[in-house]
């Protein structure tokens, strides 16, 4: 009977559909470490170009940088030039819809990291 019941339960999960995570249009605040471990603050408006794909700006300090991203699952990656550098992070999108990145820019070594959360 254990052995049943384990396996009704096992068969269950399986066909309960995983809940899909989303990214939402909006302005996030932002909150990282750059190259050299020093802290930046400031905020992101991502606008929603598709279900999967969006546009997305920074505004961190002085500097501003523009963006193409998007959703794959629960990773959500942007490409984005700054200055003259091309740059990349990555994305986990968390049940809170915040998002929990590492990034790195083209020219450079290492990595930073970033969280957005939704305002």
């Amino acid at each position: 009977m254990k052995k049943i019941l384990a396996g009704a339960l096992l068969g269950l999960g399986l066909v309960v559909p995983a809940h899909a995570q989303t990214v939402n249009a909006g302005t996030y605040n932002v909150e990282g470490t750059n190259l050299d471990g020093s802290a930046y603050e400031g905020t992101a408006t991502i606008e929603l170009t598709s279900e999967t794909t969006c546009s997305i700006e920074w505004h961190t300090g002085s500097t501003t940088s523009n963006g193409i991203c998007m959703l794959y699952g629960d990773s959500f990656a942007a490409g984005y030039v700054l200055g003259d550098a091309v740059g990349l992070i990555v994305y986990q999108v968390k049940g809170d819809g915040s998002l929990d990145g590492a990034w790195t820019i083209s020219g450079k070594d290492g990595s930073g990291t970033e969280i957005l959360t939704p305002q």
